[in-house]
């Protein structure tokens, strides 16, 4: 059986994988069902396995980390998100919000696997497995971030129906105001240090590749912006006590923050990082 056949398997499998996982996921959140929720982490441990031994067969494959493409970079961000939460998950053993982060695993991995090509021909700086691992633990970083945010979303909501006193499926469901709390600061602290070891590679890395790199480039200036942000916010939560609704509400300012600078550097400023 070659690589290849193993690439084109689980390009196939990969979507219908996390299709079972959101399934499963959902019948236990609006559901009461003991029989699926004991094999729900071994089964997410599973599939992420199954999705690096995917990353790894198309990097052997085509010789080169998948990070040459829009649809590439998708399947990263697939796998990025699920092991973002993953690691939340291990962390507060609570298992009943993978409906609501399992759902963008499955649509990024979908449309990936749809689209994705074949590239042979490219740079040869994008052969680099250090590019590779700098990119993974960046995307890492920003969907950690992402999925904190997700988190502060969800304890809002939360809030807003305590406070009314309505106390209908959201309030029955989902783990209390401190849980939720504590699992978008698990996420925001796991992103800070990806990002971290991202920044770190590049700034040590980068130049060697890039002979003409510019620490002025905007993307470095955003990232390390972004990576500033949310050292202030995480000293902020130790230093000054900062807790509750007001640390939910930072969390979604910064992803906001992240959304929006990210848009604005890739749309309308050059970057080396755009790779071609």
């Amino acid at each position: 059986m070659g690589v290849t056949f193993i690439v084109d398997l689980l390009r196939l499998v990969l979507p219908l994988l996390y299709a079972v996982l959101v399934v499963v996921y959902g019948i236990t959140f609006f559901t009461s069902a003991p029989r699926l929720e004991r094999p729900k982490h071994p089964a997410l441990i599973l599939v992420i396995l199954l999705h690096w031994v995917y990353l790894a067969a198309r990097t052997a494959a085509f010789d080169h980390p998948p990070i040459t493409s829009v649809f590439e970079i998708l399947t990263l961000l697939a796998v990025s998100n699920a092991m973002a939460y993953l690691y939340v998950e291990f962390r507060t053993h609570v298992q009943n919000t993978g409906l609501f982060v399992l759902s963008f695993t499955l649509v990024f991995q979908t449309v990936s696997s749809i689209f994705i090509k074949d590239l042979l021909v490219i740079p040869e700086y994008l052969h680099s497995l250090v590019l590779g691992f700098h990119v993974s633990t960046a995307l890492l970083g920003y969907t950690a971030l992402s999925l904190s945010a997700v988190y502060g979303l969800l304890y809002l909501m939360l809030y807003h129906e305590i406070k009314s006193s309505r106390f209908g499926m959201v309030y029955s469901r989902l783990p209390n105001l401190e849980m939720l709390e504590t699992m978008s600061h698990r996420a925001e602290v796991f992103g800070f240090v990806m990002l971290s070891v991202a920044i770190l590679i590049g700034v040590v890395w980068l130049p060697v590749v890039f002979k003409d790199i510019s620490y002025l480039d905007p993307k470095l200036i955003g990232t390390i912006a972004i990576w500033c942000l949310y050292a202030l916010a995480l000293m902020a939560k130790r230093k000054a006590g900062w807790q509750g609704r007001k640390t939910m509400i930072v969390s979604l300012v910064g992803f906001a923050f992240v959304f929006l600078s990210m848009i604005v550097i890739n749309i309308y400023l050059s970057s080396f990082h755009t790779f071609h």
